[in-house]
């Protein structure tokens, strides 16, 4: 076969097929291991609590190479959307302000919208149906569970994720309204 006036053969097909191989498996190799998680796969857990106490349902953190698979599972929401945050403390009570604010180690602004940058703990809104059932999968990528890390989750006074009454602006002014559900995230 004559490709560019250059005669392809089978060999050459398989010798280039083996280049594209090892060009890849080298940029593979330039992630080093201690770039990567040392817990990748390990799970946490926040079980959402109402203002009331009773059980919303959960929201489950895995950590991967790159960052925090979050899967939310949730009842008991108004219909429509919800403003989902990680917050800085690992606490719900008394009425979800000791969660503290968003999560955020670098000192970001709010809101996917900011010139700035978001907070590391900003994630899209979840939607409830008419139900009160919500279900989201979400990946953020400036969190961790590795404890030396800048970005973990795990630090002296912990995380907690919070559900807002109203959907976030993604702004500089969050405009979420008031935390409806609060679960702390702790390790499986």
């Amino acid at each position: 076969m004559h490709i560019g006036g250059y005669l392809v053969t089978k060999w050459s097909r398989s010798l280039f097929a083996l280049s594209a191989v090892l060009a890849v498996s080298a940029l593979l190799a330039c992630q080093s291991d201690q770039d990567m998680p040392s817990d990748i796969g390990a799970q946490a857990v926040a079980e959402m609590k109402g203002a009331d106490g009773s059980s919303m349902g959960t929201v489950t953190l895995t950590q991967g190479p790159n960052g925090v698979l979050v899967a939310a599972d949730v009842t008991g929401l108004s219909e429509g959307g919800h403003g989902f945050h990680i917050h800085a403390v690992g606490s719900c009570a008394p009425d979800f302000s000791a969660a503290g604010g968003h999560y955020m180690p670098g000192g970001e602004g709010h809101g996917f919208m900011h010139a700035g940058g978001s907070h590391s703990g900003d994630m899209p809104n979840i939607y409830a149906g008419s139900d009160g059932h919500a279900r989201a999968d979400v990946f953020v990528d400036a969190v961790s569970f590795s404890v030396d890390a800048d970005d973990t989750l795990f630090d002296d006074d912990g995380s907690a994720i919070i559900i807002h009454a109203q959907p976030d602006t993604y702004g500089e002014s969050p405009g979420a309204g008031d935390r409806v559900a609060c679960g702390i995230i702790t390790r499986r």
